[in-house]
């Protein structure tokens, strides 16, 4: 390309005259002289080589235009400084400062914040260094979640983040300056968990009633527990309260746990047990909820036949007028038993005594109450010796002794 510059005056005449121009400047501009009709010359700058804004904005060059005297002058020739300026073309792309960025926030981070800003730039200026940002590749899912400001380069959180739900997100983002020229860069979000989840504890099975003669290890209760949290925060341990007949065993099964019988049950002492069960995870503070996490288990114990009647008394005694009617109550005899249910169901009875005996007194099963069945005589049997039994329906026996005393009426005349 060639450019005409402004021709230089000299009012001398012939050799004195106007002889020569010269340039001086830089290597992207050469001078060439035009001889004019008249045998003038033209001086024309010639762009020796393409120019680069981004090298150099602008180019400063020196004219100077020399006569033939001898000496020769330059003093009084026109010195013309041209500054060229250099209009941009769009021949740079936007370039990110990474071609990935990775970033790692907890999954708690507030809705609203700020989680990486990707930056570009353009050496073009003006329109064509004007740098905007948009989304290339999101899912319809992190489409919801992030915002990218077109100007800024900024990514924000539209909504919570949950580690259990997803982990990790992978955007693509471009940047394009006003002359459509882009680039791309990736943008890796990763989740990171917080202990945001209590255990959850369940019954799988349990049984409603166990016998008090259980053998160590019975399985009375089969728990499953969980927590969607990861690592130390998913690591769930489980416990029961102390002093109570049962422990924790783990299961063969992930994720369960069997409650069995630790020691010897019995029933007259305890009836039921109430068995709290905890499940805490390993977070820092350890997170457990009694809604949740406090479990309940009232165990039953059934009873076994481990305890016979026992008579309030080992010995009654009883005095009875001889001339008592049949019918009438001797005493009562009452006995007690420990067991429950059907092994605590007493029923009375006489044991081994002489016919005569039986036949003079008779026991009420249910009650305990002995009557008389037969007419008394003091002058024939002064006191009788009863032996009463009580049974419970597991077939346990406790014995006592009824001592009856016969007193004497005068029921008889003397004889002569």
């Amino acid at each position: 390309s060639r450019f005409p510059l402004a021709e230089a005056r000299d009012p001398d005449l012939g050799r004195n005259s106007l002889q020569s121009y010269e340039l001086s400047g830089d290597e992207h501009f050469s001078l060439a002289v035009q001889a004019g009709p008249g045998g003038d010359q033209r001086p024309e700058l010639v762009l020796a080589k393409a120019l680069d804004r981004e090298e150099a904005a602008f180019h400063e060059l020196v004219l100077r235009a020399s006569d033939g005297g001898d000496p020769a002058r330059t003093g009084t020739a026109r010195i013309r400084v041209t500054r060229v300026t250099v209009r941009d073309a769009n021949d740079n792309a936007p370039v990110f400062s990474q071609a990935e960025y990775t970033v790692r926030v907890p999954e708690d981070v507030p809705v609203g914040s700020v989680l990486v800003t990707v930056t570009a730039t353009d050496t073009d200026e003006g329109l064509y260094g004007h740098v905007k940002f948009s989304i290339q590749k999101i899912t319809e899912k992190a489409s919801e979640i992030f915002l990218l400001d077109s100007e800024t380069g900024a990514i924000t959180l539209l909504r919570s983040l949950d580690f259990e739900e997803d982990d990790s997100y992978e955007l693509e983002v471009k940047a394009h300056d006003g002359g459509a020229l882009s680039d791309t860069a990736k943008v890796v979000v990763t989740v990171t968990d917080v202990n945001d989840n209590a255990p959850v504890l369940t019954v799988s099975s349990a049984l409603s009633e166990i016998s008090e003669d259980a053998q160590l290890g019975t399985v009375v209760a089969l728990l499953h527990v969980r927590d969607k949290d990861s690592g130390a925060n998913g690591d769930v341990r489980c416990s029961l309260d102390t002093g109570v007949p049962f422990r924790l065993e783990k299961s063969f099964k992930v994720y369960y746990y069997r409650v069995v019988t630790s020691g010897g049950l019995d029933r007259e002492q305890v009836s039921e047990y109430n068995v709290t069960v905890l499940a805490a995870d390993g977070g820092s503070p350890a997170l457990q909820s009694s809604a949740v996490l406090a479990l309940r288990l009232w165990i039953n114990v059934t009873d076994a036949n481990d305890n016979p009647p026992v008579f309030a008394q080992d010995r009654y005694r009883v005095s009875l007028r001889e001339d008592a009617p049949p019918g009438s109550t001797v005493l009562n005899v009452s006995a007690s038993d420990a067991d429950a249910g059907t092994n605590a169901h007493i029923t009375y009875g006489f044991g081994k005594m002489p016919a005569k005996m039986l036949q003079k007194f008779v026991v009420e099963t249910e009650s305990g109450t002995i009557s008389l069945q037969e007419e008394l005589d003091f002058e024939e049997t002064r006191g009788y010796m009863l032996l009463v039994e009580a049974r419970d329906g597991g077939g346990l026996v406790a014995h006592c002794k009824v001592e009856v005393e016969v007193l004497d009426v005068n029921d008889n005349a003397p004889e002569i």
